[in-house]
Order: structure tokens, then C-alpha cells, then sequence
């Protein structure tokens, strides 16, 4: 609504703006905590077919540091991985493949988005090789969780779009709140990103809640 006269400015479609803020939010932190970037761009592996998945790639497409050179993707069906791997080909101008193996997707790879629905771990802590940094979209509860618990053991910086919110959701978050950096933090200089080259770093991505207004308000004024 206008701030002075109360006329609707806009219509927010949540399930389109949703997973692109959740993407530009990814990136940004793909962007701070990863170790590979500059013109080369970075090996990336993607576990994971939804629109959430596409919507990393897309904000990761437009990064001047760490646009993906290749992709390795891999869902649990072949046929849809090879249906996205053709449409980042074709719509984000992305060097992307259907791999077939979660390990194939991850090994080796400077950065691994994990997008998934799965209550269980959809990869192997030692799949990921030092250095990598890791971004996790999908369930992190004690019960229900994509990513195995020992590779946030292994992770020198674990950071999120918000540790408040992660800790509002109780004791049970996989992840938090106690060793949750924020990412905002780590933009500001006032938090530690990565310390050293073969650090994990790992990204806890909940959605910060309320930036889809923001979002709006800035595309409406543009």
C-alpha cells in the first residue's frame, strides 16, 4: 500500500518471488563464503530439481565472481535431471549436465547447493573435499534433515540469512541457533567468512521472512 494514500502499488506473487529472493540471498552468500571466483567462475554441483534449485542458478548466473562454469546435477529421476540441465543450458547460457550419483555431483566441486525435500541425508560428509562451500535449502530439524550432521562438524563457518529466526525454531534445528553466523555479518566485516583455503564453509539458508515486501517495494520502484 502507498504510505500516503493507502492505494495498492503492487500484487506480490509469493510462489514466483519466494524462491528468486531466496536465490539472490544464495548467491550473495555463494559470493562471500566460497573460495573460488573471478573470471573462471566455479565448478558447481546441484543435488536437487525444483524451483528452488533453479532459482540459485539463476541468481548465480548473473554473479561477476562466481558464475558457474560447469554444473553437475543430480535428481532422483534421470530424465527430469536431463530436462533441467537442458533448460540452464538454454535459458542461464550455464555449461550444466545430468550426472549419475549424488557423490558425482558433490566431489570435486568448489560450491554444492543441496535443494531438496528428503528427511534424509541425500549426501556423505566425506563426499565434500576441503575448501568446498556448501549451501543447504532444504529440511535441517533433528528429525528430518538433507545433510548429514557431521559435515557441520566439519565446517569452519556456519552462516545464515537469520540466526533469529533459525533459533525460533526451537531446539530441534540441526543447525542452530548457537554456532550460526550471520550473513549480514560476514558482508559487514564485523563476523569471520572463510578464514582459510581449505575451510568448509557451510550456508543455512530459512528464508528470512519478510524480504519478499522488500523485494517488491524495490522492483516497484524501479
Amino acid at each position: 500500500m502507498g504510505q500516503r494514500d493507502g492505494r495498492l502499488t503492487a500484487v506480490v506473487h509469493g510462489q514466483e518471488l519466494g524462491p528468486r529472493r531466496t536465490g539472490a540471498i544464495g548467491a550473495v552468500a555463494v559470493e562471500a563464503l566460497a573460495r573460488t571466483g573471478g573470471p573462471a567462475g566455479c565448478r558447481l554441483g546441484l543435488i536437487g530439481t525444483g524451483p528452488q534449485g533453479w532459482a540459485q542458478l539463476w541468481a548465480l548466473s548473473a554473479s561477476a565472481t562466481h558464475r558457474p562454469a560447469e554444473v553437475a546435477v543430480f535428481g532422483r529421476r534421470r530424465e527430469r535431471a536431463e530436462r533441467f540441465a537442458a533448460r540452464v543450458r538454454e535459458e542461464l547460457g550455464l555449461a550444466a549436465r545430468a550426472v549419475d550419483s549424488a557423490r558425482a555431483a558433490v566431489q570435486d566441486r568448489e560450491v554444492v547447493i543441496v535443494a531438496t525435500n528428503s528427511p534424509t541425508p541425500v549426501l556423505e560428509a566425506d563426499w565434500v573435499a576441503p575448501g568446498t562451500h556448501l549451501s543447504t535449502l532444504g529440511p535441517k530439524t533433528t528429525t528430518h534433515y538433507e545433510i548429514p550432521p557431521e559435515l557441520a562438524e566439519r565446517a569452519a563457518v556456519i552462516a545464515t540469512d537469520s540466526p533469529a529466526q533459525a533459533g525460533s525454531y526451537g531446539t530441534d534445528h540441526l543447525l542452530g541457533p548457537t554456532p550460526l553466523t550471520a550473513l549480514g555479518a560476514v558482508l559487514a566485516g564485523t563476523a569471520p567468512g572463510r578464514a582459510g583455503r581449505d575451510d568448509i564453509t557451510l550456508f543455512s539458508s530459512v528464508g528470512l521472512a519478510g524480504t519478499e515486501v522488500a523485494v517488491a517495494a524495490t522492483l516497484t520502484r524501479a
